[in-house]
């Protein structure tokens, strides 16, 4: 059977929702995959619609948000309690202010393949096209849209407002009435069971049965009061007629009184109007004719009124409600706005703490890494001119040389005494100049010092390298005295002068020998004299 009453729709199994079904999210079982924990709203678990975040990170329906923040003063995210109970901070308190829409996710969601649920229907698809299928799908059940009460399925409801609904009415063109159908049925077939209005005689055709007729009765009392008036009418021209026709001596057995159902006999009006008197004044008097007109008027006028007043009594007591409800609706949107007011001058507030507490970190930063910078140089600096340099990562090193990811690499900065000059060795593992790709060259460099102001110009101290052999055996030594023309060991100008030293300090086969221990365990150590005297 196509047809099922609404007391019965929860019982039907796979029935498939109108489009306002899903207010609060859509049900996981039209998912075709099990949908990820992140599409699940926080409230109702089904999948989100209109996906809202708090500032908790939890994620909520447009609609159970709504509905949560108007029944529950200062709720509390649900997950956030189940999470951990004994902790709560403000971003977990639950206000439509608070929220932000989530369009990530919401375009994730309507990207999900999803299925229609009712029973015979085969449609699959994305999720955002899902409920413009259930406003057409053809097997949904729906409501029948005259009350009558029936549900059907939406490819049904053209038959069964045909053939089976009650409230579809019909103009009957017997009696001129919209009926239902079932109505217009027994109109067009009269029964024997059905009796007709008690104003049927002064042109009231209404038929039904006793309860029907006694409705009927009620609610039509104007009409009647009409019905009787024009019946007057006719009757009092109808008499007049007989009266004049009566003393002019036409032959008349009988009249028939319009509308009356009856026939008078002419001796009997005759004789009515003899008693009369004058046929004129007496037997039809104007103003008693006029004063029934007016007595049915006033009804009428005074059931008119009554029924206007009464609806006008319940426009004004909507009215009421309405002005109510706005004027405290009114008042929720000013303290909205007041305290939206009061939340942007504390976001405000906040905003300029937090860009002052970057600034602030952000000198202490560089605060930090200058006495870091300094603290380093402190443990590694020599102040007598002779300075031990220790170089790890060897292997990795020198192959990054070769592959010019790193050339060169410089020591920390030494002086050749506590207010002497500042200098620094550079040195290149795979060699540089005449001795690239063969050996290791090994530079010196005068660097910009503190104390330059004070010192003699040009440098002309005596450089001794070193080479140490970790097992004590045969050390590398090379020694060289700066030329005093060379713009190397002028005084600088710039941090550094351009280096200056011994291209081809070491070949390379001698330093990857395994018969020598310049390098152990992949570390080498370079020492450099200074010669101070």
């Amino acid at each position: 059977m196509a047809e099922k009453t609404t007391r019965d729709l929860q019982d039907v199994p796979g029935s498939s929702p109108d489009e306002n079904e899903f207010p609060f999210g859509y049900p996981t079982n039209i998912c075709e995959d099990v949908p990820d924990q992140k599409y699940l709203c926080s409230n109702c678990n089904n999948i989100l619609k209109k996906a809202l975040q708090m500032l908790c990170g939890h994620r909520y329906c447009s609609a159970c948000l709504t509905w949560i923040a108007r029944n529950n003063k200062n709720a509390i995210c649900q997950k956030c309690k189940e999470e951990d109970p004994s902790t709560f901070s403000e971003g977990s308190l639950l206000a439509e202010e608070r929220a932000f829409g989530d369009a990530a996710i919401n375009k994730e969601i309507s990207e999900l393949r999803v299925h229609c649920v009712t029973l015979g229907c085969s449609w699959s698809g994305i999720m955002k096209n899902f409920e413009e299928h259930q406003s057409l799908c053809e097997y949904a059940l729906i409501p029948c849209h005259t009350g009558c009460g029936h549900v059907v399925m939406r490819k049904k409801l053209a038959d069964h407002l045909e053939n089976g609904c009650v409230n579809n009415v019909t103009t009957c063109q017997r009696c001129k009435q919209s009926l239902s159908s079932s109505e217009y049925q027994n109109c067009s077939t009269p029964s024997v069971n059905k009796d007709g209005c008690r104003f049927s005689e002064v042109g009231c055709s209404f038929r039904g049965s006793k309860e029907k007729i006694k409705d009927h009765e009620r609610t039509a009392v104007g009409a009647h009061m009409l019905l009787l008036l024009q019946h007057i009418k006719q009757l009092k021209a109808s008499l007049c007629t007989a009266a004049k026709a009566a003393n002019g001596f036409i032959p008349q057995t009988e009249l028939n009184v319009n509308g009356a159902g009856k026939s008078i006999p002419s001796l009997q009006i005759l004789a009515g109007l003899e008693s009369c008197g004058d046929l004129e004044e007496d037997c039809f008097p104007g103003s008693s004719i006029s004063e029934e007109e007016s007595v049915l008027q006033q009804l009428v006028r005074e059931k008119v009124i009554s029924e206007l007043e009464n609806k006008l009594q319940v426009f004004e007591n909507i009215v009421a409600v309405l002005n109510k409800e706005v004027e405290i609706s009114s008042l929720e949107i000013m303290a909205f706005r007041r305290q939206s007011e009061l939340d942007q001058n504390i976001i405000r507030g906040l905003e300029l703490k937090i860009a002052e507490l970057h600034r602030c970190l952000t000198q202490k930063d560089a605060g930090l890494s200058s006495l870091r910078k300094s603290l380093l140089f402190s443990e590694q600096a020599s102040y007598d001119g002779v300075f031990l340099w220790k170089i790890t990562d060897v292997g990795r090193k020198l192959q990054d040389s070769v592959t010019g990811r790193t050339v060169s690499l410089y020591s920390p900065a030494f002086y050749t005494a506590k207010y002497g000059y500042k200098v620094c060795l550079r040195v290149y593992l795979n060699g540089d100049g005449t001795g690239k790709g063969t050996h290791m060259s090994l530079f010196f460099v005068v660097m910009k010092g503190d104390y330059d102001a004070l010192l003699p110009w040009p440098f002309r101290n005596k450089v001794t390298f070193m080479l140490l052999d970790q097992n004590n055996r045969e050390h590398i030594i090379d020694a060289f005295r700066p030329d005093l023309t060379s713009a190397s060991f002028q005084r600088p100008v710039n941090d550094m002068n351009i280096a200056s030293g011994c291209p081809m300090f070491l070949p390379l086969f001698k330093l990857q020998s395994p018969k020598y221990a310049y390098v152990k365990e992949d570390t080498l150590f370079l020492k450099c004299i200074v010669e101070t005297n």
